[in-house]
């Protein structure tokens, strides 16, 4: 091979590199001489990953349950990977903003229109069936689903709206906390009481999502947004991955719960608790929640009509 100016330039580029480090180029020289190519399966996880499903019963559906929770998990770190981004650039720009959360976007949109596959995907009775066997384990206790929340508002808008104007936003993190709007989801529907889903989620997050909540009060996506310059606030695109942002997580994402719960638990004379007894009637429907993440973009006709315009589409 012949030692070109260009292969001494990156030679000599690649030795200032770990000269700079304080290390031995030539005992790297000698890592890339004998060690393995990089296989595929190797670099992907692949046999650890088909490995991660553990059925609790021999219904074969319960499988295919499992797996799109596990792949709506990856999609949520991808989520948060963008937010954490965000939050932490500096020189922020308009182009930079955009991109970033039409990637969320994008992760929201393909969880969504994918949904059916585990909706239209399972047999009903087989997974009212092996459903029996997770108790209290729901997905109302995906942390990264709260964190996603966490990371795309100021706190104060999670807080429950019955409460929410008792609240300035400039409270400490624990004290709204106590009033998040999740908590009535997992409430048990004849006693009010909180059911053991809540209480085990509570015990195991709490602490993280109070932490969370402080750590991240300025760069949350709304305090972020707030960050670009007047004009680039004032920018369509902006506005629109912004307000896309907000029907993803708070209308699209949950009206496709509710459509699967009301294929698998809605039935008479009364509907089937969800897993772990949680409240889904209440607590999925976006119209009872009025849960918004960038109130002051949109016009009050469509904050009191929130949810209405997509209920068709996504329910008929």
């Amino acid at each position: 091979m012949e030692l070109t100016p260009e292969l001494k330039e990156k030679l000599e580029k690649i030795q200032q590199k770990y000269e700079a480090m304080g290390q031995d180029f030539n005992a790297y020289l000698d890592c890339l001489l004998y060690q393995d190519t990089v296989k595929y399966w190797d670099y992907i996880q692949v046999d650890t990953l088909l490995s991660l499903q553990k059925p609790r019963t021999d219904f074969p559906d319960e499988v295919i349950f499992i797996m799109y929770h596990q792949i709506t998990e990856l999609y949520f770190k991808l989520a948060l990977r963008e937010f954490e981004q965000l939050g932490e650039k500096q020189d922020l720009t308009a182009a930079f903003f955009i991109d970033r959360v039409t990637r969320i976007n994008r992760y929201f949109e393909a969880l969504t229109k994918s949904f059916e596959i585990m909706i239209l995907g399972m047999e009903k009775e087989q997974f009212l069936k092996f459903r029996m066997s997770l108790l209290p384990a729901s997905g109302f206790q995906s942390a990264q689903y709260r964190k996603i929340e966490m990371y795309s508002t100021d706190f104060v808008n999670l807080v429950h709206k019955d409460v929410r104007e008792k609240f300035t936003g400039n409270e400490d993190i624990e004290s709204m906390f106590e009033h998040i709007y999740w908590k009535e989801g997992a409430t048990e529907l004849a006693s009010g009481k909180k059911t053991l889903t809540l209480v085990e989620f509570e015990n195991h997050y709490r602490e993280e999502f109070i932490r969370l909540g402080e750590n991240i009060r300025t760069k949350n996506l709304w305090q972020t947004y707030l960050r670009l310059s007047r004009e680039d606030q004032q920018n369509p695109q902006v506005i629109k991955a912004l307000k896309q942002n907000d029907v993803n997580v708070n209308i699209n994402w949950p009206l496709a719960h509710y459509k699967s719960a009301v294929r698998y638990l809605q039935q008479d004379p009364s509907d089937i608790p969800a897993t772990g007894g949680t409240n889904w009637q209440k607590y999925l429907p976006p119209r009872f929640q009025k849960r918004v993440f960038y109130p002051l973009i949109w016009s009050e006709q469509e904050k009191d009509e929130w949810g209405k315009a997509w209920v068709e589409e996504i329910l008929g």
